[in-house]
């Protein structure tokens, strides 16, 4: 999709992703996002008071799509001097579920994780509730590496955790 666009954050954004994350009180997004998590809710000037952006922030970058933010894709080291780090995303708008702009923005942000860091190995993981994510992963070309069984409780019910993983030469097969 050449409408998908992953950028830093600019300062001008916080007031847009706060919206986006804490505008609602019981968010459609967090019933997917790791919802066994409670989701705490910041006010707005908590969120700006603590949103990095720009160099600050190498780790959260923005999802555009025609250029309207509709999300953030993310790090975090696992293990830092081993090189493990693991990856998120998240679409706040139902409306741009289903329409592919995941797969290109999680597209865009392997490439710039695997051209930016010495990395062999990028990762991310869900849970068997997300049938979405996991399905994410296998379209590009990602292997689900471990699924720790009902480890996770939400809702009455029990769930597995879910990791995907992607290495340096197995993306730069399918990466085009």
């Amino acid at each position: 999709m050449n409408n998908v666009r992953i950028r830093p954050p600019r300062k001008e954004d916080g007031p847009i992703l706060w919206k986006l994350k804490y505008g609602e009180r019981d968010p459609e997004w967090k019933k997917w996002d790791a919802p066994y998590f409670p989701l705490v809710h910041l006010s707005k000037e908590e969120f700006l008071a603590s949103y990095r952006f720009g160099d600050d922030s190498p780790e959260k970058w923005m999802i555009e799509a025609d250029g309207i933010i509709i999300g953030t894709v993310s790090y975090y080291w696992e293990h830092e001097p081993s090189r493990w780090l693991e990856m998120g995303i998240v679409i706040y708008d139902p409306a741009y579920w289903n329409g592919g702009y995941g797969t290109a923005a999680l597209k865009h942000w392997i490439t710039h994780l695997f051209d930016s860091m010495p990395l062999v190995r990028v990762g991310y993981t869900t849970w068997s509730g997300n049938d979405r994510m996991i399905r994410l992963g296998e379209k590009l070309g990602m292997t689900m590496e471990a699924r720790m069984r009902k480890c996770r409780y939400f809702d009455g019910k029990y769930y597995d955790s879910i990791r995907m993983g992607l290495l340096r030469e197995e993306w730069d097969q399918v990466k085009d």
